[in-house]
């Protein structure tokens, strides 16, 4: 039952439409990137998501899940600026909230690899829709650098977080569990 249960909550940002809370529109220069991630729901859940997970597996994943996560970041945000997008790309947005809450809640322990990985390719959808949405005016650069620098804060808060609630398993599968009901409430609400 369980796993059935898990399969449909993987799979539903599939079947959801419109966009995540990605919120173009806005004006460029540094300040604008550092308070860009901040203003979006998505952003800051899997931000914060991937920072407690990391600190919940430890060992290796406690730093390669967060590097993973800013440099695929940086790599979307670059591609996203070229023009470059992916199908369904809001979906996969949905996803990686919903997934990394999750494999908080339910305590998932992959290779911390393959847990790179995966971080990896759900930021590489979060930077391919920011670099999309980059503002015309004001410095292209500086914008995606205040991105990079607030979702380091968000990671390293998450982290904090994560390594607060570690031996108290209850308190990181209910933040693991409210992240992914965050991740369907995104989906529904668009």
């Amino acid at each position: 039952m369980q796993s059935k249960f898990i399969r449909t909550l993987a799979l539903a940002p599939l079947f959801y439409c419109g966009a995540a809370l990605a919120h173009p529109g806005h004006d460029g220069g540094l300040l604008a990137g550092l308070a860009h991630p901040f203003s979006g729901l998505d952003h800051m859940l899997a931000a914060v998501a991937v920072g407690i997970w990391a600190a919940q597996l430890g060992g290796r994943a406690r730093w390669m899940l967060p590097m993973s996560f800013i440099a695929l970041l940086a790599a979307g945000g670059m591609l996203g600026m070229a023009g470059i997008g992916i199908a369904a790309l809001e979906s996969a947005i949905i996803a990686s909230v919903l997934v990394l809450g999750l494999s908080i809640a339910f305590k998932v322990k992959p290779m911390p690899a393959a847990g790179a990985l995966m971080v990896g390719a759900f930021a590489l959808a979060h930077g391919l829709a920011h670099g999309a949405e980059m503002p015309h005016a004001g410095s292209a650069g500086m914008y995606f650098a205040g991105i990079l620098v607030s979702s380091a804060m968000l990671l390293a808060g998450g982290m904090l977080a994560g390594a607060a609630m570690r031996r108290q398993q209850a308190w990181l599968r209910g933040a693991g569990a409210l992240i992914a009901l965050g991740g369907v409430w995104i989906g529904a609400a668009f």
